[in-house]
């Protein structure tokens, strides 16, 4: 037997009080990119492996690290997708790419921007260098793109 059941909706917010910390690696991570225009990644003290960004624990080795190396500012696309439509929470006008990026020294990859007018231009295992923004925030978007070297 089927009950119609008079539906009400309240409009309103709720307030949920609270912060939230992304933790002590990456926030050492986020700052030196700010104040310092700086990437940093920890060093396994087993098999040496780099993480940009960094993690408190090798995955490979189950160690701790905590010896913090300075990456490079330049890196190579392991890989992207462009996009080409425009959103109103698009970081850039497109055309762009999202890229899988690994910087020099590191042995992880991470996604970040890429910033070419003309996506036909960007290529797998192509040299690109971040740029950072004149204002930071305290935001992984203080590097605010990379861009391909020439």
């Amino acid at each position: 037997m089927s009950q119609e059941i008079e539906k009400k909706v309240f409009r309103g917010r709720i307030k949920v009080p609270y912060k939230h910390t992304a933790g002590a690696y990456v926030e050492k991570f986020i700052t030196e990119i700010g104040k310092n225009n700086k990437i940093f990644g920890v060093k396994c003290p087993k098999c040496k492996k780099v993480y940009v960004p960094p993690k408190m624990i090798c995955f490979e080795c189950f160690e701790k690290m905590e010896e913090w190396v300075e990456i490079g500012n330049q890196g190579i696309v392991k890989g992207f997708t462009v996009i080409t439509h425009s959103t109103p929470v698009m970081p850039l006008e497109p055309p762009f790419a999202y890229g899988i990026i690994r910087l020099d020294g590191a042995d992880t990859d991470f996604v970040h921007i890429i910033k070419e007018s003309d996506p036909e231009k960007l290529k797998i295992g192509m040299k690109v260098k971040a740029v950072f923004k004149e204002k930071p925030r305290k935001r992984i978007l203080d590097i605010e793109y990379f861009e391909p070297i020439q």
